[in-house]
């Protein structure tokens, strides 16, 4: 009798037929009239546009030896090409390898996904399938967390909303109470070149700064961002003094409504100061200067823009020193601005304990914005009775309670909701992403995020804890569905659990921060949702261009969220301890949104994704968009499936990351304790630490005091 390894693989080998069948009946010769095939690529096998016959080239070659064009397609990957072309080819045929591979062992080693691929086989061959049953067939595979909810939202909200109640067991004995001087607030500035349309010897810039930018737009780009700003953008369009305007006006706000003789005075806001190429760190701080100088001014706000030259002056003469150790190097690996999201994003929560450590022991939390969001303070109170420094103030951010499932969780993070501003005037409770009004296109039969994303809008962020299921009191919803602003956490959460987002990620960093705490045993640290407390999205009415020159950017961003958010899942449940949540409890937690980024075929999915995608820009004759998605998409995946592709390495990276963050954390416990104690090697790291924060202060941004 076979052994087990053989049977596995002999299923491992029969499903590549069964997952080839799939393929043929998603793309292949037109039918008119018919739900399947989705496209058509053989055609485009003879194009002059060798991008073009390659991505064609994929889709059939998947198809296997069944398909009329195999041997055709196998002959367009294979042909030597050179320059961007030829890299195309390179990744698509290490891709080829990489799925099938997949596929085989995945379905060998999960007999569930093995019986869903064959029961989608013998559903496409139904002629009769019509387009929703099409759908519905092809995501119960590939998307499973999108499977079910078209016809039946309203339910699937309600069942979200119970599955993320908590009860209150102890509401936060000592909530905040006075945000202006108990959080730090936050914010990230993403910068990349000027556009090749706006020459910069138009703009008013000093010529050593002017030269640098010139050099760094010669660079190759690093890192990609959704929207960063483009230096020499018009004021009207920079998203930098947009969203600083608008705090100040927030802040102003408050000022105004605390009637109690006593302004809120300066408020500290740190900024991290993120960029796209190399060339423009030297050229970062000024830019930040110099147009913060021409903004006018800002009246309630003390701003400190961070770069990555000002946390190694953390590292060297602050944190290393505390730490008492050799780990400055493991400490600059985790703490700076410069890299994919994930390192800043991580950096804006930490600094806050620094804060509260050696500026300000008054800090007690912090909460991040995003500089494309403002608070539209009149229609909060207008709608909520309380402004947003209000909704801070509340005993459920910091309480204890029980989760839906009987685990014990702190809600010592908080999270606010967003409304565009095209949709404000149908009130704050409007979800910013709506359910689609059209049917899904070919990629978007094998992952459509936006469907769950939606249903996590609508069940999280528009709760109003005004139901007796939750009344925001003695129960709550927990959210995981967060955006890159509109959170905070406190610090002594912050230094109890010690959350980050691995450097490496490079999307949806928001989401990704929370995992840390999930492989880990214990109370589990959670978001407390802030019913009411909506912030408006303005990026469409001010920065399109810039929205428009990172399209492909953000596009090629989320199929790498893919590739990372289920390497990253695999290795937090492969490194968890006893009584923590393992894969299928993470995934449970997560769905639906957050969840299907963590999928069952990581690579299958991402590359099918990728093909049609490509094709269809083809199709819809967006021919430079094309050319854009293959060539960034082909570095940038690569990239990814080398840095995820093994479990092990993965796994050692976060650990690394991890004790890196201890060493942080424990370094501002020792130093706290020294300065208790009146120690004087402590309290000279603290004089420096405070040195290099004032020096970090943006002059002539604040009409109030320059102290840091």
């Amino acid at each position: 009798m076979p052994d087990r390894s053989c049977r596995t693989a002999y299923r491992g080998a029969a499903m590549i037929e069964t997952f080839e069948e799939v393929l043929g009946r998603m793309v292949g010769p037109l039918a008119a009239g018919a739900a399947l095939p989705l496209l058509d690529p053989e055609p485009l096998l003879a194009a002059d546009d060798r991008i073009a016959a390659l991505g064609a080239a994929f889709l059939v070659a998947l198809c296997g030896r069944d398909h009329p064009a195999h041997e055709r397609a196998l002959a367009v990957l294979n042909r030597p090409l050179e320059g961007d072309d030829g890299e195309v080819a390179r990744f698509l045929r290490r891709a080829l390898d990489l799925v099938r591979d997949e596929i085989r062992s995945s379905v060998a080693t999960d007999e569930a996904l093995a019986a869903r691929l064959s029961s989608t086989a013998a559903r496409l061959v139904d002629p009769r399938l019509g387009a929703s049953e099409t759908a519905e067939a092809l995501w119960s595979l590939f998307f499973p967390e999108g499977a079910g909810i078209i016809g039946h939202e309203a339910a699937r909200e309600s069942a979200l909303r119970a599955r993320r109640t908590v009860g209150i067991q102890e509401p936060n004995p000592h909530p905040i109470s006075d945000p202006a001087r108990e959080i730090l607030l936050t914010s990230n500035v993403l910068l990349t070149v000027p556009p090749a349309s706006r020459p910069l010897d138009a703009r008013p810039y000093p010529p050593e700064l002017a030269r640098d930018l010139t050099a760094a737009a010669a660079e190759p780009q690093h890192h990609w961002f959704d929207h960063p700003i483009q230096v020499g953008v018009e004021p009207a369009g920079n998203e930098l003094l947009y969203g600083l305007r608008g705090l100040d006006e927030a802040l102003a706000f408050e000022d105004a409504r605390r009637g109690d003789g006593d302004g809120i005075g300066t408020v500290p806001c740190v900024l991290s100061v993120t960029v796209t190429h190399d060339g423009l760190r030297r050229a970062a701080r000024p830019y930040v200067e110099a147009e913060l100088a021409r903004s006018g001014g800002l009246r309630h706000l003390a701003v400190h823009a961070f770069t990555e030259a000002d946390t190694d002056r953390l590292v060297e003469d602050v944190l290393a020193p505390a730490a008492g150790c050799d780990d400055a190097d493991l400490l600059r690996d985790v703490f700076g601005v410069d890299g994919a999201y994930g390192r800043h994003y991580s950096f804006l929560k930490a600094i806050a304990a620094f804060w509260h450590v050696v500026v300000d022991p008054r800090v007690r939390g912090t909460f991040k914005i995003d500089l494309d969001q403002v608070f539209p303070q009149a229609e909060l109170v207008a709608e909520t009775g309380r402004s947003a420094f209000e909704h801070l103030a509340s005993p459920a951010w910091g309480a204890l309670g029980v989760d839906s499932a009987g685990r014990p969780v702190e809600l010592g993070m908080i999270a606010g909701a967003l409304v565009n501003e095209r949709d404000i005037e149908r009130g704050l409770f409007t979800s910013d992403v709506p359910y689609p009004d059209r049917p899904p296109a070919a990629d978007e039969l094998v992952f459509f995020s936006r469907l769950p994303q939606a249903l996590s809008s609508a069940a999280e962020m528009m709760e109003r804890h005004d139901s007796s299921e939750r009344d925001g009191v003695a129960t709550c919803l927990e959210r995981i569905h967060v955006t890159g602003g509109t959170n905070g956490v406190l610090v002594d959460a912050l230094r109890r659990h010690r959350p980050f987002t691995p450097a490496f990620i490079g999307r949806a960093e928001d989401q990704a921060y929370i995992l840390s705490v999930l492989g880990r045993p214990g109370r589990r640290l959670a978001y407390v949702h802030a019913a009411g407390l909506v912030m408006r999205h303005d990026t469409e009415a001010f920065a399109g261009e810039a929205i428009a020159a990172a399209h492909v950017g953000k596009l090629v961003g989320d199929y790498v969220r893919i590739l990372e958010f289920s390497a990253y899942a695999d290795a937090i449940a492969g490194d968890r301890t006893d009584g923590s949540l393992d894969l299928a409890g993470i995934r449970l937690l997560l769905d639906p949104f957050t969840g299907c980024f963590v999928s069952r075929l990581p690579v299958t999915v991402t590359m099918l994704r990728f093909a049609l995608r490509l094709v269809r820009f083809f199709a819809e004759g967006e021919t430079a968009s094309a050319h854009a998605f293959a060539i960034v998409g082909a570095r940038r995946i690569d990239d990814a499936l080398d840095r995820t592709g093994d479990g092990s390495r993965l796994r050692d990276l976060v650990r690394r990351e991890r004790r890196g963050w201890d060493v942080y954390f424990d370094a501002l416990d020792a130093l706290e304790a020294g300065i208790r104690v009146g120690d004087p090697r402590a309290l000279a790291l603290r004089r420096r630490g405070c040195e290099i924060v004032a020096s970090c202060r943006v002059r002539g941004e604040a009409a109030g005091s320059r102290s840091a």
